[in-house]
């Protein structure tokens, strides 16, 4: 039994806690990608500290005496920016991602070729004492290869060859890879995976990516994947054997700076795991699931002795068998989404509730059921941790040609070839000069500004004063702003904010999907007629000025005069807000509520909480929930109507004990005033259920007990 916890998405001194409640929830193995653009930020400089300290949390998960699984892909896809790969990668002469292509296949192995060298020289594998005793290279490559063809085989070949080329000892696997070499295993990523059959009898059945819950979107509604289905989706697994099961995620956790790929992938990478975002079990997820392992745990002994043997107990009923000389263990399990069934197996009889199964570990004795929770619901709550915040305010300049920084080009240009993704901002600029004989400056119909974007967002500015915003979304980031716009006679300036919310992290060559104002801009309704802007001279600058002076830091802070009290800048775009405040005493983990503010980013002493966006509304569906019944991400949703995020974490080792400085940097005009800052607790203990097995309550613990002191395994 595995789980996904991803270092980056948590800090260092959340490590230890994490690994400590997967133990206790009854996993084996902790399961991590490694993310390439954290540790090579630039080509050659190698990164290896603080989040993204790998061999310090192996060797963590290695002290609590849990396994690894690595996954080096290093593609790693994982909502996570540019799916792993590092931005300088994309402009790399003559390169084609995840192909037969050279260049890449280069920098790809050079990189696995890094992360395998540093876990052998820590003696960090399995072969070598240490806790790895899976890797995997690339990720979810099948789909992609079947459709670009002969390339794809080609390179899946080289990249099996090349892994298993580095003798690391413990087995590779390629997760959605129908055709993985030998001796690579494929394995299945899905919300369920009973079926799943690897592509040789002699490979074990494995899990890598059973899904909790999905990824939280700005825009959209947020899932949650109930724990009967979770629990019977792994108990349907385990009865058709499989071998290895890892819950993706068991620690969503943050996506902190500007690490959220997609685009418009939200901060919080919470996933609806067992563990939350703050690193609280979820209840009941977080128990139903031990009791599960726990339950499973007592049928090891047939599990790993014997194939299942297949019973119809009816209709949309059967029982898995596994019986060997020394050990019998039994799924019942009832698919029927609507009706509780009594069915009769060995004799006896047993009640299944609907779409659940049963895990009887002597053939006999029910321990455990998928469909009956015995941990108590516990949803985590926000309550106030102090007083209001006290602000200060400075407002962004509207970029001009004459800044320092900017730079000319014929034509539009594609945002990320400017920035390297250094920022999330690109200022565009052109002069419009408007003649006084035009017809609209004389009581005609203002001329209409079009602007067509790839996307993430964009502010329009005329003549220094915002005519107008747009965005797009994750189905379709790409945008188009149009508007009738108040001009004068002589120049006009234009200027265009053009903002990523995250670099794509899947598709077909994604490396080559574009961002920013790519045109054509048009200006239509003038006495000559349609005006075409986008084959202009253009004025760029890659950022912002309180990026570039750092205004977010203790030392930038003091480089501008920030005004407050009365004069402080009200719901304005483009608004810097700071103040300072002490850590609220206690354990409890914290966050900001952001609900009053529109969109923009967040530091505290200096360090990037991520993206904030609650001005996004969550669009779509939030009906009544029902375990029963396939899950589907746009299933048991919650957040319609409101924010898709409204709290934003806030690392306690991130804190001194007073003089805390938090800046927003506020993008379309919200009110700092509603800020405040939240304590994560839970609504009550959690509690354990009394343990009777005659009530078919969960009791593996009693239960093995009265294995190993009643005579003849007789039910006490």
């Amino acid at each position: 039994m595995s789980g996904s916890i991803h270092y980056p998405r948590s800090t260092p001194e959340m490590w230890p806690d994490l690994i400590q409640k997967a133990k206790d929830g009854g996993l084996d193995v902790i399961q991590t990608y490694v993310f390439w653009n954290g540790h090579e930020p630039s080509p050659g400089k190698y990164y290896f500290g603080d989040r993204y300290d790998l061999v310090k949390f192996v060797k963590l998960v290695q002290q609590a005496g849990l396994y690894v699984h690595l996954r080096i892909g290093p593609y790693i896809c994982g909502e996570w920016n540019l799916g792993g790969f590092p931005v300088w990668l994309k402009y790399v002469p003559g390169i084609s991602f995840r192909t037969d292509n050279e260049p890449f296949k280069a920098a790809m192995q050079k990189f696995t070729e890094k992360i395998v060298g540093m876990m052998k020289s820590e003696k960090l594998f399995e072969s070598q004492g240490g806790p790895i005793i899976l890797s995997q290279i690339e990720n979810e490559y099948g789909p992609v290869e079947w459709e670009i063809g002969a390339p794809g085989k080609a390179y899946t070949k080289w990249a099996a060859d090349m892994a298993v080329g580095l003798g690391t000892g413990v087995p590779w696997v390629m997760c959605k890879q129908e055709d993985a070499p030998d001796p690579v295993i494929d394995t299945c990523n899905a919300y369920y995976c009973e079926n799943f059959k690897p592509n040789m009898d002699y490979k074990p059945k494995i899990w890598t990516e059973a899904w909790t819950g999905w990824y939280t979107e700005f825009g959209g509604a947020v899932p949650h994947r109930p724990a009967e289905d979770m629990a019977f989706g792994v108990a349907r697994f385990i009865q058709n054997g499989g071998s290895f099961v890892n819950y993706y995620m068991y620690h969503g956790g943050t996506n902190f700076e500007r690490t959220a790929g997609g685009p418009f992938i939200a901060t919080s990478y919470d996933y609806d795991a067992p563990i939350d975002e703050y690193g609280i079990p979820r209840e009941p997820k977080w128990g139903h699931l031990r009791d599960l392992h726990k339950a499973i745990k007592l049928c090891e002994p047939a599990l790993v002795a014997v194939d299942p043997t297949l019973i119809k107990l009816g209709d949309k009923q059967e029982a898995h068998v596994f019986s060997s000389k020394s050990a019998c263990a039994a799924f019942l399990a009832n698919y029927d989404t609507a009706n509780s069934v009594r069915v009769t197996y060995g004799n006896k009889q047993y009640n299944l509730p609907r779409w659940s199964v049963s895990i009887l570990p002597d053939c006999k004795t029910e321990v455990y059921n998928t469909a009956r929770l015995g941990s108590q619901s516990n949803q985590g709550k926000m309550v106030a941790a102090g007083g209001q915040f006290s602000w200060q305010s400075y407002i962004e300049d509207v970029a001009s040609a004459d800044d320092d920084g900017t730079f000319t080009k014929q034509g539009l240009v594609e945002q990320i070839s400017m920035t390297w993704d250094t920022t999330d901002y690109l200022w565009y600029m052109v002069d419009v000069n408007i003649d006084s004989r035009e017809a609209f400056l004389h009581g005609g119909q203002w001329p209409l500004l079009t602007i067509f974007s790839a996307g993430h967002a964009l502010h329009v500015f005329i003549n220094g004063q915002l005519a107008g915003m747009v965005y797009g979304g994750l189905k379709n980031p790409k945008l188009t702003f149009k508007k009738y716009v108040n001009l004068r006679a002589g120049v006009n300036k234009i200027s265009l904010l053009s903002v990523a919310v995250g670099l794509a992290n899947v598709g077909l060559h994604f490396e080559t999907w574009n961002t920013g104002v790519l045109g054509p801009v048009l200006l239509e309704g003038l006495n000559g007629g349609t005006r075409n802007l986008t084959g202009n001279v253009w004025t760029y600058k890659i950022g912002l000025k309180g990026e570039t002076t750092n205004l977010y830091t203790d030392g930038g802070s003091s480089s501008v005069d920030w005004t407050q009290g009365l004069s402080m800048a009200q719901k304005q775009p483009l608004t810097w807000y700071k103040t300072n405040f002490a850590a609220p005493e206690g354990n409890d983990p914290l966050a900001l509520d952001m609900g009053s503010m529109g969109k923009g980013q967040i530091w505290i002493n200096g360090r990037s909480i991520g993206r904030h966006w609650p001005a996004y509304i969550a669009q779509g569906n939030c009906d009544t929930c029902n375990y029963a019944g396939y899950f589907t991400e746009d299933k048991c949703r919650t957040n319609c109507g409101e924010p898709s995020q409204r709290w934003y974490h806030v690392p306690r080792s991130w804190l001194r004990s007073t003089g805390n400085s938090l800046v927003v940097f506020e993008e379309v005009g919200g009110d700092p005033s509603g800020i405040s800052l939240v304590r994560r607790t839970t609504g009550g203990q959690r509690q354990e259920t009394d343990c009777l097995i005659s009530t078919q309550i969960p009791c593996p613990f009693v239960f093995k007990l009265s294995l190993e002191h009643t005579q003849n395994n007789k039910n006490r």
